[in-house]
């Protein structure tokens, strides 16, 4: 079953890596996956949040930092460690490598599961950017693919972690603000 699973995850590797590869995905790809875009694309949203959003709002920018630091500590120090999967680039010839390979482990993987996660903390407290959010998040996702860093076994592994850390982080969200967030603005 693993390795009909295994094959399966090679299969659409394949596909997306190396028959979909073009000359627009080879250029978009690793810009849309840089950790340094994402860093200031969500600074600059928390910040936008922080400054122009309710204090309901204000409030979720520290859950959302929360979940954030969950998907990522998970993903990266428990998860990986523990599963010892190999990226495609460091196992796999012939495939599309736009980014550096990296050294570490592939599954689960980070960007999808902190992409996720906020993705699921802001979209289930706003309906409007719901399906934005969750686009924006399964682009991120899967440049990994497309960059050649990731199996999609990977990403959903990785999307999967990051939709419960945001959904339990959003639980607790709403703890809080009932408890807190509520009567603050009652009294």
């Amino acid at each position: 079953m693993l390795e009909w699973l295994a094959e399966i995850d090679t299969i659409l590797f394949l596909f997306f890596n190396v028959t979909l590869s073009n000359p627009v995905t080879n250029f978009l790809m690793p810009v849309i996956t840089s950790d340094n875009l994402l860093r200031v694309g969500y600074g600059s949203a928390m910040i936008l949040i922080l400054w122009k959003g309710d204090v309901r709002l204000r409030w979720l920018v520290l859950f959302s930092i929360l979940t954030l630091t969950a998907t990522d500590q998970l993903a990266s120090q428990f998860f990986k460690p523990l599963l010892e999967r190999a990226r495609p680039c460091q196992i796999m010839e012939n495939i599309n490598l736009l980014v550096n390979c990296g050294a570490g482990f592939a599954m689960p993987s980070s960007h999808a599961a902190n992409a996720f996660g906020q993705a699921a903390i802001f979209g289930l407290l706003l309906e409007k950017v719901r399906i934005p959010l969750i686009i924006l998040a399964s682009v991120i996702a899967f440049s990994r693919v497309f960059v050649g860093v990731h199996f999609v076994g990977d990403i959903l592994a990785g999307a999967l972690l990051g939709l419960s850390a945001g959904l339990i982080l959003m639980l607790l969200f709403k703890q809080f603000e009932r408890k807190y967030i509520n009567r603050a603005l009652s009294d």
